[in-house]
């Protein structure tokens, strides 16, 4: 009687496996500061998934391919998550706007322009 292989498990990816909600909103990758947009953003311009653990140092390339196939299984929901960041990360500059602080407005701007094309 030949051996048989054991067959292949394949067991869903579970927020609770990879990701921790750490404050209200926010969805980070357990073990680091990187949250879940950083690495669907360098997803979207194209990195590949060995890249993406190069560009972001410290982050294992399982939990990189755990975060990419995360998010495609919820995309919609991740997608509406990051345009929350987005539209709080707008407000906020637009109180600082209101608040009469041009030059920290710039340089904020200026800060995630640079942080924009270091993720390219």
């Amino acid at each position: 009687m030949a051996d048989q292989a054991a067959p292949v498990v394949v067991r869903p990816v579970h927020l609770e496996d990879y990701f921790e909600v750490q404050e209200p909103g926010a969805i980070r990758i357990k073990g680091h500061r990187i949250g879940i947009e950083h690495v669907v953003e360098r997803y979207h311009n194209g990195l590949s998934p060995e890249q993406i653990a190069q560009d972001l140092p410290g982050l294992s390339l399982e939990k990189v391919y755990a975060t990419i196939t995360y998010y495609l299984h919820h995309k919609a929901e991740i997608d509406a998550y990051i345009g929350d960041l987005n539209a709080e990360f707008e407000q906020i500059m637009q109180d600082l706007e209101a608040q009469n602080t041009p030059a920290v407005v710039s340089r904020l701007r200026a800060l995630k322009m640079r942080q924009e094309r270091q993720s390219v």
